[in-house]
C-alpha cells in the first residue's frame, strides 16, 4: 500500500488513538466497573492503565518497522510463517463485525439520552449510522483524524472539569475490602477501553511518518486514557447517582444549574461523536486487513478494489453489510452488552499475545523485558474474562484448520499446473 504524503501526523495520530480508546467506553465503562467491584475498580483501571503501555509500546515498534495494513497478523506472519499469521488476521477479521455492532449498541445508549427512540425505530437508526461512516470512509481515514483530533480535546476538557469542580477527597469514597478476583473480572471489562492498540497499527501505512510518528502517537494516546478513566471512575465511585448514565448525573451535579440540568444532551452528544469514532477506526482498519488478504489471495479478488483516494472501497462496502446483518440479530435476539464485549475481549487477549510472541523474534533482545510484561498482562486479562474466552478458542479451532486447508489446495495447484 503506497503510503500517503499528506496522510496522519503524530498528534492527529495520538488523536484518533485517543478518541478510538475512549470511544464508546468513556462515559459507560466506569460505571460497569464499579458495578462488578465496587472500589476494587479503580485498582483495576490503574492497573490496566500501567500494564497496557508495555503491550503499546511493543505493537508501536512493531507497526513502525513493518508498517503494512494487515497489522498483527503480517507481524505474526513475519514470525511463525503465512498459516499463523492468517488465523491471527482471520480472527480479528471475525471479530470486528460483533465488535462493532457492540460498539454501535453502547453509542445508541448515548442517543437515547437525546432522543427517546425505541423499538424497530432504534434499529432504523443503527442502520443508518453504518451508512453515514460508509460515506466518511469514502475519502479515507485523514479526513476523520482532524476530527477525531478535536473530539479528544473536547472529551478531556470535559473530564477535566469535572474533576477539578468535584475535588473528591479520601472521606467521599465508600471502600470495600479488596476483592482480586473481582478486581480481574472488572479488568477483564475494562480492556474493551484499550481495543484499538493494535487497531492502530493496520493505519501505519497512513502515517506521513510512521517509524517517527507511531510510538509517540501512540502512547500519547493510551496514556491520556488511561488517566481519564482513572479519574471518571473515582467519581462514580465518589458520587453516586440514580441516573442510568453516572456520567450524566455527575455533570448536572457539577454543572447543573449552569447549564439548566441538561447534561444528558451534552455527555449524549460526546457519547455519540466518540461512539463512531470508534467504529470509524475500526471499520477502516479491518477493511485495509481485507483488501491485504484479498491482494495476496486467501480473499476473493473483488475485495482489492480501491477508489481514487486509494480506500478500498469493495472491502469496506462488504464489511458493512455484514455488520449491519449482526446489528439485525443482534437486535432480535436481544443478546447481551455484556456478553458481546467479554467475547470480543477473549478474542483480542488472543490477538494481543500471538503479537507478543512475535516481537519476541522479531525484535531486538533488549525489548524483552517489555515483551514478557505484555504477555503477562494477556495471561491475566484471560484469567479476568474467564469462560467467555471459549468464543476465541472456537474460531481458532474453525480457523485453523480452515487456512490449512487452503495452503494445501494452493500447493497442489502449483505442483500440477
Amino acid at each position: 500500500m503506497k503510503t500517503d504524503k499528506q496522510g496522519i501526523g503524530r498528534w492527529q495520530g495520538a488523536g484518533m488513538m485517543a478518541t478510538t480508546l475512549l470511544g464508546t467506553g468513556v462515559f459507560i465503562l466506569p460505571q460497569l466497573t464499579v458495578a462488578q467491584a465496587e472500589f476494587s475498580a479503580l485498582y483495576a483501571w490503574i492497573l490496566l492503565t500501567l500494564a497496557i503501555v508495555p503491550v503499546t509500546l511493543i505493537f508501536g515498534k512493531l507497526a513502525a518497522r513493518f508498517a503494512h495494513a494487515a497489522g498483527p497478523a503480517y507481524f505474526v506472519e513475519k514470525a511463525f510463517g503465512k498459516i499463523a499469521g492468517r488465523v491471527i488476521g482471520l480472527m480479528f477479521m471475525c471479530v470486528v463485525p460483533i465488535g462493532a455492532p457492540a460498539a454501535i449498541v453502547m453509542t445508541f445508549m448515548f442517543v437515547q439520552q437525546i432522543v427517546p427512540v425505541q423499538g424497530e425505530a432504534l434499529l432504523l437508526g443503527q442502520l443508518s449510522t453504518l451508512l453515514f461512516l460508509w460515506l466518511i470512509n469514502l475519502r479515507g481515514i485523514q479526513v476523520s483524524a482532524k476530527l477525531q483530533f478535536a473530539l479528544t480535546l473536547i472529551i478531556l476538557a470535559l473530564v477535566i472539569l469535572l474533576f477539578g469542580k468535584s475535588n473528591p477527597t479520601a472521606a467521599s469514597f465508600k471502600t470495600s475490602s479488596f476483592d482480586t478476583y473481582a478486581m480481574l473480572g472488572a479488568a477483564g471489562i475494562a480492556f474493551w477501553s484499550f481495543l484499538g492498540v493494535e487497531a492502530m497499527s493496520h493505519l501505519s501505512d497512513d502515517f506521513r511518518n510512521p517509524e517517527k510518528d507511531m510510538i509517540p502517537a501512540m502512547l500519547i494516546g493510551t496514556v491520556l486514557v488511561g488517566a481519564v478513566y482513572v479519574a471518571c471512575t473515582l467519581l462514580v465511585i465518589a458520587y453516586p447517582n440514580n441516573e442510568s448514565l453516572s456520567m450524566v448525573g455527575l455533570f448536572n451535579a457539577f454543572f447543573g444549574e449552569l447549564f439548566g440540568h441538561n447534561g444528558h444532551y451534552i455527555i449524549g452528544v460526546l457519547g455519540v461523536a466518540g461512539g463512531l469514532a470508534t467504529v470509524n477506526v475500526y471499520t477502516a482498519s479491518l477493511a485495509r486487513l481485507i483488501c491485504s488478504f484479498s491482494e495476496q489471495g486467501v480473499l476473493p479478488s473483488y475485495l482489492s478494489k480501491r477508489n481514487e483516494f486509494n480506500v478500498p472501497l469493495s472491502a469496506l462496502t462488504t464489511l458493512m453489510l455484514v455488520i449491519a446483518l449482526v446489528l439485525i440479530v443482534t437486535f432480535y435476539s436481544q443478546q447481551d452488552l455484556e456478553d458481546l464485549i467479554n467475547w470480543v475481549n477473549g478474542v483480542f487477549v488472543v490477538i494481543y499475545a500471538a503479537a507478543m510472541l512475535a516481537a519476541w523474534r522479531l525484535l531486538s533482545v533488549k525489548n524483552r523485558p517489555m515483551i514478557l510484561l505484555g504477555l503477562g498482562f494477556c495471561v491475566a486479562l484471560a484469567i479476568g474474562i474467564g469462560a467467555h474466552m471459549i468464543y476465541a478458542f472456537i474460531l481458532m479451532a474453525v480457523i485453523t484448520p480452515f487456512v490449512m486447508l487452503q495452503k494445501r489446495k494452493r500447493l497442489s495447484k502449483v505442483s500440477n499446473a
